[in-house]
């Protein structure tokens, strides 16, 4: 018998954990596991089978037992973005109401364009004990149930009703994960009697494999057309996002930028490209962003966006850029590479870059431009100093932010999310180590906060034990999703964790405030079914998951908090009230098409949807 005839007989369960075991990537050098483990929390739909090939792998794959499914999915979000796309983690849940808790973070992993393998139960393929316990029964389409839903959420989507198809089916789905123009989650719905049963693999389908991300050269006519139309730029200005750091091309960037002498603007997504003290990194741009890089972004003729996918948060609902200004995009996603009428180059941003250098030799931006837009920058500098320094005002979360930068190590990781603090993060930081960052702000979702701070000190403790994952959280993703305080101490995962506590939902609120409505329902004190408002003792709370915790008044008594959390060897919680109302960055901000009522009885209401509106003749209209 030939090597190739050979089989091994295996349930569907057993061959997807050991598939997954033999597949590797190199690293910098280093070869490592593709799939760095997962996270499980188990019920009738995967405890039986896949739990039982789980236990056999428990030393390659390692699992993490979760609190709760759609924090699973978060925390395997963050661990792929620490890992830059190039490592993923799996979730499995049970059918049923346990799948559909991952439907969010698929969501969230979608929009950020994460790889998150997702394993989860489903119904009996034979039908033969239906319906099951939490089965959704579809009168008319008995193969409808809750796992079509991820259709939505899910780059790659399949239900195994045959041992075979994970032949072709799990090559595909690693395939899409690894994908830098496709990267997203991958599902595979198991229904609870396939995953029991048998067949002969060939022993090849095992075999150690090293996988590579794929490097896209750009087609020359676009490099053409986009060099060709860069040197005519009098006001140039690039702007980094995302993508870069996951193509490895921050020293390729830094480099372009140096040469041509072109300002630099960063996305959320892209806010660690460059460090605050470069003399190019003009500063983050669009609604979150800077005076300064939203000046230049208004000024420029000319725009090479690298890497990003040009949300509305980067482009001000689109006004944050001239009618006439026109946009080259590089991006490895042909989707993204052509928004609004741009440029295309449909390639990898590191070697995209390098191409267009050798294409752009002798091309400098004008002086005058360039040190015009460093100005500003000096500007924006010297608002953030007085924005973050405490004294005599309340407390707020630019100062809070404040404390930390100037405290922690230049390589720890800094993790915030939905509410207020993605934007005062965004403004305010100062970047000291390149890919530091992580604003998760493309789904803008409520518990990513601590949920991706544990996933992501998962992934640092495996490379940099030494460095710290410091949180920002609000209040209200606390109250949301907090169970992972409980997960990183029991896993001796350390996390910073620091809670600033606003009473509610403080920057809906703001906005609800700016658009001439009366605060309602988001403040807790404003909510007319609550009859006497009371704060969370999160301090206690934090205490009795196991973490270390500590409440202080003020931002000096939190950088003293901070110092000893940094010094401790366990989750450390600290808590301070900050300001509701005042302190917030009320610079740096663009238009931002937020859908205002066109009539109201309220003249507050009224006014301030004129005043929305009237700044709608900035907007550029494309695709």
């Amino acid at each position: 018998m030939s090597q190739s005839d050979k089989t091994v007989r295996l349930t569907t369960a057993q061959a997807i954990i050991k598939y997954l075991a033999a597949q590797y990537i190199e690293i910098d050098g280093r070869k490592v596991r593709l799939c760095g483990g997962g996270f499980g929390i188990f019920g009738h739909g995967n405890v039986t089978c896949l739990g039982e090939a789980l236990y056999d792998h428990k030393e390659e794959l390692p699992l993490y037992r979760g609190q709760n499914e759609q924090s699973m999915g978060f925390a395997a979000a963050a661990y792929a973005k620490y890992h830059l796309r190039q490592r993923f983690m799996f979730c499995t849940a049970s059918a049923g109401p346990g799948t559909a808790n991952l439907l969010t973070s698929a969501a969230l992993a979608h929009a950020n364009r994460l790889p998150m393998l997702m394993l989860c139960g489903d119904a009996f393929l034979t039908r033969l004990p239906d319906p099951v316990l939490q089965q959704l029964e579809h009168f008319g389409n008995p193969t409808l149930g809750v796992n079509d839903a991820f259709k939505a959420v899910s780059r790659y989507w399949d239900r195994i009703s045959h041992p075979a198809q994970i032949i072709q089916s799990l090559p595909a789905a690693i395939s899409t994960m690894l994908d830098p123009a496709d990267c997203g989650p991958a599902f595979l719905g198991l229904p609870q009697d396939v995953q029991g049963w048998v067949f002969d693999y060939p022993i090849s389908f095992f075999d150690e494999k090293t996988h590579r991300i794929r490097r896209q050269l750009p087609d020359t006519e676009e490099l053409a057309d986009a060099t060709s139309l860069l040197r005519t730029a009098k006001r140039p200005v690039i702007i980094a996002g995302g993508g870069v750091q996951y193509s490895k091309a921050v020293a390729e960037l830094t480099s372009f930028a140096e040469t041509h002498q072109i300002p630099v603007i960063e996305t959320i997504a892209g806010r660690a490209n460059m460090l605050a003290d470069h003399p190019l990194n003009i500063g983050p741009v669009g609604v979150t962003g800077s005076n300064s890089a939203n000046t230049i972004a208004e000024q420029a003729d000319v725009i090479l966006s690298i890497g990003c996918r040009l949300q509305d948060f980067t482009t001000g609902s689109w006004t944050a850029f001239s009618k006439d200004a026109r946009i080259i995009s590089l991006n490895a996603a042909r989707h993204d590479a052509g928004k609004h009428q741009s440029v295309p180059v449909v390639g990898d941003a590191k070697l995209g870059l390098e191409a267009m250098d050798a294409a752009m030799v002798g091309y400098k931006a004008p002086a005058g431009w360039t040190k015009s837009a460093q100005q500003e920058r000096g500007k924006w500098d010297k608002y953030v100093s007085d924005n973050v320094a405490h004294g005599n005002r309340p407390n707020s979360y630019a100062q809070a932010i404040g404390v930390v930068n100037a405290l922690c190590d230049p390589q720890d990781r800094i993790v915030a999310a939905a509410g207020g603090l993605p934007a005062e993060v965004t403004a305010n930081w100062r970047t000291l180590g390149i890919g530091t960052v992580d604003v998760e702000f493309g789904f803008s979702c409520m518990g990513y906060e601590i949920a991706g701070g544990w996933g992501a000190r998962i992934a640092q403790s495996e490379s940099e034990p030494q460095q710290d994952t410091i949180v920002f959280c609000g209040d209200g993703s606390y109250l949301l999703m907090n169970s992972d305080i409980y997960s990183s101490v029991l896993t001796q995962k350390k996390m910073i964790l620091l809670v600033l506590d606003n009473g509610g939902f403080a920057v809906i609120n703001k906005l609800q405030n700016n658009t001439g409505n009366e605060s309602f329902n988001n403040l807790i004190a404003d909510t007319p079914t609550v009859p006497e408002a009371f704060g969370v003792d999160f301090e206690a709370h934090a205490r009795s998951m196991g973490a270390n915790a500590e409440t202080v008044s003020n931002p000096a008594e939190l950088g003293d908090a901070f110092n000893r959390a940094k010094a401790a060897e366990k989750t450390s919680v600290i808590v301070m009230q900050v300001d509701p109302y005042e302190g917030w960055t009320a610079e740096g901000h663009t238009w931002w098409e937020v859908g205002t009522p066109h009539v109201s009885d309220n003249p507050k209401v009224q006014a301030a949807h004129e005043e929305w509106e009237s700044a709608r003749v900035k907007q550029r209209k494309g695709v």
